[in-house]
């Protein structure tokens, strides 16, 4: 009797317990991206592109981590150290398979800004000019790099809070417009701290607000030192990385691999550096001694945290945004989901722990990603093998780099942002989609040249909401659609009897930043859940009266908003957008992509009561089916062509029967 109880206590046990084991196994994917698409990894199909891209990435990876450790004002070496552990770990917590994490322009240009404040060129002399043990590296460069570091520690840190406060819901105020401008501005930043190098004048670190403006004038007062050896070889590199880079993007499809012009460009400056003595006879900056090797984990100096939050707050900020940006892309591109707040864990995580190991702070950048998609990456397996061909270089090959010219650098950078320099090209189609995202572009472009990064990106966000909020009180609220209007269900009888089913959904407010996600998440919710029977004409009624946009957010249906509007039967969708009283550019790009995905999907969309303004803003963003109409003056009229459509198939139907 004892033992019978021991085994029902035992059975009680393991069914409290395997509840809990589940979750934790859960939570442990959740929070460990890479324990869900590790197990699934098809060796045989996707090692292969992997690991070409990997190859191409790691060529970009150590070109790109050598510039922008330069840029970052610390020695190269330590941008080869960036290259390395934070792909690592994002490969490990990050949610975007096609996301290459390392150094990055604008972080290293807002850590510059404390590397030069704290440790600036002025005071070299001043320290010990005796090598360290750390690398054979002085202590000016050291000292330096201690500083970039804090500012990766203190970055990721602040990065881990807005994990932990669950701020990665909040990311829907940073609209296309606005993540767009910055990054624009910043590229051009960039571009500008690079002029120096293009022109071979020596220059002090000019900063702060309109710091972009004092540097040109900086270098037209000073246009007769200008370089001419170091011009010409910087032509002569934005000429071939672009024209190559441009063939290569002409050709993928017809060639197997492209090619690395990074690399050649490196090794063929480098040598014809060294054959001519263009340092010594020139007077050309070069990169200089390349230490291999790496030093053990140093803490960084956190008795300065407090004098670089301001950095370290713009590096977390431009950093997450940034690379969330492309994090998404990628997600949306690849047809698969990103959670914004694991993002703020895994780019805190890759900033914190290789602040240890002497690296700069890292984000995702646009050219390397780009460049995964170009070569046909599959996952992050890619990030990982251009990991161990960094390795390799840190190791073996980087001393060879001493006569790499600087110019060379600065122009493999002006080119690696190309991406984000022709956004300006996106000015077009927000005028003509909405002039008042157009307008935020501009303003928030020039507050970043202006001031910052994180200042320009602050102005955005705040000038967006404050546009919406002043624009949501003059919206109209409709009257809800006819019940006669809510649904329609047509029989045919082709061998068995199927009927096809009309949804109507009244869109009664604004479509804006604030609300597309919600009403795409619940459109796609009511579209795709299934169900076993079809939804009762009263519930479907009740659904339309409460599937409307309210101020801020897209109504639920109370009685059960996952009842479908489509089962396994044939299925159309008309959106009443009367109510649609004014939209932004998030707004539209949210209806596009809605039509598309539901085209995907064999569910017919039709617009109905659309504005003239809305009809060219769509038809202007997105790739619409011409070839049948789907915009309407009114309900009535959408559901008199789904009928005839309807006739139209059964009369063919029969005929070929």
């Amino acid at each position: 009797m004892t033992g019978a109880k021991r085994k029902k206590r035992s059975a009680l046990w393991g069914k409290m317990h395997a509840p809990h084991r589940e979750d934790i196994k859960q939570w442990c994917k959740r929070r460990l991206p890479i324990l869900e698409w590790a197990p699934q990894y098809n060796l045989k199909e996707n090692l292969l592109p992997d690991t070409v891209s990997g190859v191409m990435l790691a060529v970009q990876q150590v070109a790109q981590g050598m510039s922008f450790a330069m840029l970052s004002s610390v020695h190269p070496v330590f941008g080869l150290y960036g290259s390395l552990f934070p792909a690592i770990i994002y490969a490990i917590f990050g949610m975007g398979r096609h996301v290459a994490t390392g150094t990055f322009a604008l972080t290293s240009l807002i850590s510059a800004n404390a590397v030069e404040r704290l440790v600036p060129q002025s005071s070299r002399n001043l320290t010990s000019q005796s090598n360290s043990s750390v690398l054979g590296l002085s202590e000016f460069e050291l000292q330096r790099i201690g500083v970039a570091a804090a500012v990766s520690f203190l970055g990721g840190v602040i990065q881990l809070v807005m994990f932990v406060l669950q701020l990665g819901s909040a990311t829907f105020l940073l609209t296309e417009p606005v993540i767009s401008a910055m990054t624009t501005g910043a590229a051009t930043h960039v571009v500008t701290s690079q002029v120096k190098y293009l022109l071979g004048i020596k220059m002090p670190y000019i900063s702060g607000p309109l710091g972009f403006f004092y540097i040109y004038a900086y270098v037209f007062e000073n246009i007769k030192s200008v370089q001419l050896e170091a011009l010409l070889l910087s032509l002569l590199s934005i000429i071939v990385l672009v024209l190559v880079k441009e063939l290569n993007e002409q050709f993928k499809r017809k060639i197997k691999v492209v090619l690395p012009v990074d690399l050649v460009l490196i090794i063929a400056a480098s040598f014809a550096c060294y054959c001519t003595n263009m340092e010594n006879t020139y007077g050309l900056e070069v990169v200089g001694h390349i230490p291999n090797g790496i030093p053990p984990p140093r803490a960084p100096p956190m008795n300065i945290l407090s004098a670089v939050l301001t950095e370290a707050f713009g590096v977390a900020l431009v950093g997450y945004v940034a690379s969330l940006a492309l994090a998404q892309g990628s997600a949306k591109k690849f047809k698969y989901s990103v959670d914004d707040n694991q993002e703020f864990l895994a780019h805190g995580l890759s900033n914190v722990i290789p602040s240890f190991l002497f690296c700069i702070p890292s984000a995702a950048a646009m050219g390397r990603t780009a460049s995964l998609y170009s070569t046909g990456a599959k996952t992050q397996v890619a990030c990982l093998i251009s990991c161990i061909f960094v390795l390799i270089v840190i190791y073996a090959i980087g001393p060879l780099l001493y006569w790499l010219p600087m110019c060379v650098l600065a122009s493999i950078i002006v080119v690696g942002l190309k991406g984000m320099l022709i956004q300006f090209r996106d000015l077009k189609k927000y005028w003509n989609v909405d002039k008042i995202d157009w307008g935020i572009w501009i303003s928030t472009y020039i507050f970043t040249i202006c001031f910052a990064a994180n200042v320009g990106l602050l102005f955005g966000v705040v000038c967006t909401i404050a546009i919406v909020l002043g624009r949501f009180p003059r919206a109209k609220t409709l009257s809800i659609t006819d019940m006669k209007e809510v649904e329609l269900k047509v029989k045919t009888e082709v061998h068995e009897e199927a009927s096809q089913q009309i949804k109507i959904i009244s869109i009664n407010n604004p479509l804006v930043f604030l609300n597309a996600k919600k009403f795409s998440a619940d459109l796609m919710k009511i579209i795709l859940k299934e169900s076993d029977s079809n939804q009762p004409l009263d519930d479907v009624s009740k659904c339309e009266q409460n599937t409307l946009l309210s101020s801020l957010s897209n109504g639920n249906c109370n009685e059960d908003v996952s009842q479908p509007c489509c089962s396994s039967e044939k299925c159309s969708l008309v959106l009443n957008c009367s109510g649609l009283t004014f939209f932004d550019y998030t707004g539209v790009s949210t209806l596009v992509e809605l039509y598309l995905d539901c085209k995907s999907r064999s569910v017919d969309v039709f617009l109905a009561n659309c504005t003239a303004s809305l009809i060219k803003a769509m038809t202007y963003y997105g790739d619409l089916d011409t070839e049948k109409p789907i915009f309407f003056d009114s309900v009535p009229a959408a559901i008199s062509i789904i009928q005839s459509n309807k006739n139209l198939s059964k009369a063919s139907d029969h005929s070929e029967v």
